[in-house]
């Protein structure tokens, strides 16, 4: 009897195990890292993410974008991150809706992954960028942007941290001024991503 309710317990605890959270490699041409996705806590941001994964759209894409405090263009609320972008012309959705870290609890640190958008706030696609440092501004109430709904975290970087490092750190075209001066030159090619 007592081995019976042991098996019960046993599986009903394993039953009850939340899904595991699914993993995506990147290989660039610095290194490879891997990134863990919050498909419970951001499930539009995350699932939009895999879609672009699974349809091989990074494969080829790109880092383009460095923004650190030799390549800043702004002075009043100054962030860390690099940004990436699908391949030109892969497969695209529509944008999709901002999961606010109000509602999702997540927040920028260094290592989280988060939608990149333009000025609207249900504006983003297939860009993404990664937090080298822990960037609070990037937050719902932040002030990254005047609109103050922030941006959409996701997921964070599990492993390979250092590439993350080793691309924040890339060339840029020094004679660039403004935004320009964010942009790495030559880019950071993405081999492959797919998932674990």
């Amino acid at each position: 009897m007592r081995s019976a309710v042991i098996a019960f317990l046993v599986a009903f605890g394993v039953a009850q195990q939340p899904a595991p959270l699914p993993h995506v490699v990147f290989e660039t041409a610095l290194g490879n890292f891997e990134v863990e996705l919050e498909t419970a806590k951001a499930p539009i941001s995350a699932e939009n993410f895999l879609w672009y994964v699974d349809a091989g759209a990074y494969n080829a894409g790109s880092f383009h974008r460095t923004v650190r405090p030799d390549t800043e263009s702004r002075a009043d609320f100054p962030i860390q991150v690099i940004q990436a972008s699908k391949a030109r012309g892969s497969a695209r959705q529509p944008p999709i809706a901002l999961e606010r870290t109000s509602v999702t609890g997540l927040r920028h640190l260094a290592g989280t992954l988060s939608m990149a958008r333009a000025t609207a706030p249900d504006s983003a696609a297939s860009d993404f960028f990664v937090c080298v440092t822990d960037t609070p501004e990037l937050d719902y109430g932040g002030h990254r942007n005047p609109d103050g709904q922030g941006f959409a975290a996701f997921g964070r970087v599990v492993s390979g941290m250092d590439v993350i490092v080793k691309i924040h750190r890339a060339p840029i075209n020094e004679a660039a001024t403004g935004r320009a001066r964010e942009s790495l030159a030559p880019p950071i090619t993405i081999l492959k991503a797919y998932r674990k």
